[in-house]
Order: structure tokens, then sequence, then C-alpha cells
């Protein structure tokens, strides 16, 4: 089974571009996680009738949301955090982060394990929302998917707007404390990692310049001055089963790249 993760940063954009259907073609995905959708599904031009299609759209218009495009159809879809989740940590205090209007959150059911796409808030440049993010989402997050974890594995995927460690962007140094890489963000996804979920692509890559997403000033993606903050993580369990896993830079069209899993069933 092949699954892909790509912040598209706007559906409707990147079809413009050319770069959607040349890109199915090639990597053939057999489960798509798309986050940055920007849309609601009938704004999509995109029309792929090899794959039965979940979407999760902001109630915001050209905001946010999520879709899964899958060829196997799950045994069940749901949008959001429970609501037992959402409550407990507060998620809608401030409406920002909000899993039921922002539509950041997707979860298919499948035989064998689940599989979530999640588009996680990010902290602002003034870091206003690390409070939400260190108290409220990230905590939120993995109560969920550890309750998922219950009944079966999980993979986990999507833009989740932290680099992890140093390598994981070209300039730790001049970026320590700044949005992406302060000491909150990269604890909350550390607990993923103490709570046993498996980084797949460090499993196969070790070191820096292995980046998703590239800022648009000072022609950083040509210059490969990037961070990786686009992930895929599987649950322990399945950790054997993992056969690659890849960034995709070559991929264009918005300025996050895809992200790859190859796993057995």
């Amino acid at each position: 089974m092949r699954l892909i993760s790509w912040n598209v940063n706007g559906i409707r954009a990147v079809i413009k571009k050319d770069a959607f259907l040349p890109f199915i073609k090639k990597f053939n995905p057999d489960i798509l996680c798309l986050q940055e959708t920007k849309a609601e599904q009938h704004q999509s031009p995109v029309d792929l009738p090899q794959y039965e299609e979940y979407w999760n759209s902001a109630v915001k218009k050209g905001y946010s949301g999520t879709a899964i495009f899958t060829k196997t159809k799950p045994l069940s879809v749901s949008n959001g955090f429970p609501e037992k989740i959402v409550k407990k940590h507060g998620l809608v205090a401030d409406g920002y982060g909000d899993p039921a209007t922002e539509g950041r959150v997707i979860t298919a059911e499948y035989e064998k394990f689940y599989v979530v796409t999640v588009y996680t808030p990010n902290a602002k440049d003034d870091l206003s929302r690390i409070p939400l993010r260190h108290k409220q989402w990230d905590p939120a997050f993995l109560a969920y998917i550890k309750e998922l974890e219950k009944l079966k594995p999980v993979i986990f995927c999507g833009d989740l707007n932290v680099a992890h460690m140093p390598d994981d962007l070209a300039r730790p140094k001049e970026n320590e404390g700044l949005k992406g890489f302060t000491k909150e963000e990269r604890e909350g996804f550390q607990a993923f990692i103490d709570t046993g979920f498996i980084d797949t692509f460090r499993m196969f890559h070790k070191g820096n310049s292995h980046y998703s997403w590239w800022s648009h000033f000072a022609n950083a993606r040509a210059r490969n001055v990037g961070w990786r903050i686009d992930y895929i993580l599987v649950s322990e369990s399945l950790k054997s089963k993992v056969k690659k896993a890849e960034i995709l830079p070559e991929v264009m069209g918005s300025d996050h790249c895809p992200v790859l899993l190859d796993i057995s069933d």
C-alpha cells in the first residue's frame, strides 16, 4: 500500500498549475491525504473516478481544510475530534484551531488500521498561539490517536507545522525559538515519539538537507533552504511493515512537497 500526504496550499491552485494529475499518474497512491485544500468538494475541478473522496472543509471560505482520496472504501470516516476530546482540552476557547469548523482532521478506518490526516494550526509569527498548541491542540491530538490505537494501529500524516530536530531545518540556530521551532512545539512532537509512534522518514534517512516546505522568499526552494514539517508516523506495531519512506521535492505546485510511505498490508 502506498500512502502519500501533501499540503497542496489550495487544491484549485495546484490543479491550475497542471501539477496535480501528473503527480497522481506518476506516483499512483492508494491513499492520498491532502492538507490546506482551501475549498469545498464541489469547488474542486479534479475528477479521479478510481478514488473515493472524503473532505473536511473549513467554515471560513478559502481557508485550511483536509481531504482523503482512497482506492479502498474505508469502513468508516469521521471529521474532527470526538466531543469529549474537544471539551477536555478546551479546543474552542478562542475559536482558532477549532477542529469542528476549520476542517483540520479526517480519520478513515480500514480493516487493519486507521489513517488520520491532520493540518496542525501554526503558532503565528508573534507566537501568540503557542499556549493553544502546547496546552490544547498537541495534547488533544495525541490523546485522540492514542484512543484510536486502543482499537487498531494508527497511521497519521500531514503538515504538523513543526521541525522536530535541528536536522529538520536548514538553519536551526537562526530559527531557534521562532514559529515552528520553539521548545513547546518540539515537545509536542516529541510526545508522539515518547508514546511509541515512529517517524517513518527517519527509519531510512539521517542528517539534514531533507525538507518538505520552503519559504517563497530569497529563492529558498532552489537553494534548498527549507524545513521538514510534513510527516507520516505509524504505530510501533506497524514498524516492521514499513518498506519505504520518502520526501518528493521534485513535485512542484505548492510551497510544500509530498511525503510518501510504502507499507505492506
